[in-house]
């Protein structure tokens, strides 16, 4: 289908003399496969790149490795939540506000996707 998986690698996208560097590392919660570093390792110091995800788990190495903007999901938002939004549970480990929607970290900012559908319960 023409479609490539970045497998702990990256993807210079290049237009005229301007380029984005889009990484993609393996999934960090189940798998545990996922190599950061490795993904990042022949972006530029000065380079704008965007990490792609499974989870936001590894946003702490994202900011070390300086990438610029992660997008990831997983979480779900939480599925069950509080009234307000608050996250009951997010199968993840990371700081409850990277569950969902837009937040920061370090230099870097990030995006959590809550997703559409279920994981286990179809309801």
């Amino acid at each position: 289908m023409g479609i490539r998986m970045l497998f702990n690698e990256c993807e210079a996208l290049i237009r005229g003399d301007q380029q984005i560097f889009l990484a993609g590392v393996d999934d960090p919660h189940f798998y545990r496969a996922d190599d950061v570093e490795k993904a990042a390792f022949q972006i530029p110091q000065d380079a704008f790149s965007i990490l792609l995800s499974h989870t936001p788990e590894v946003y702490d190495r994202a900011a070390s490795a300086g990438f610029d903007v992660m997008f990831s999901g997983h979480t779900h938002g939480g599925q069950l939540c509080l009234p307000g939004g608050i996250p009951i549970k997010l199968e993840a480990r990371l700081p409850r506000a990277m569950g969902a929607g837009p937040w920061r970290y370090a230099d870097m900012v990030g995006y959590t996707s809550v997703g559409v559908g279920t994981s286990i319960l179809p309801a």
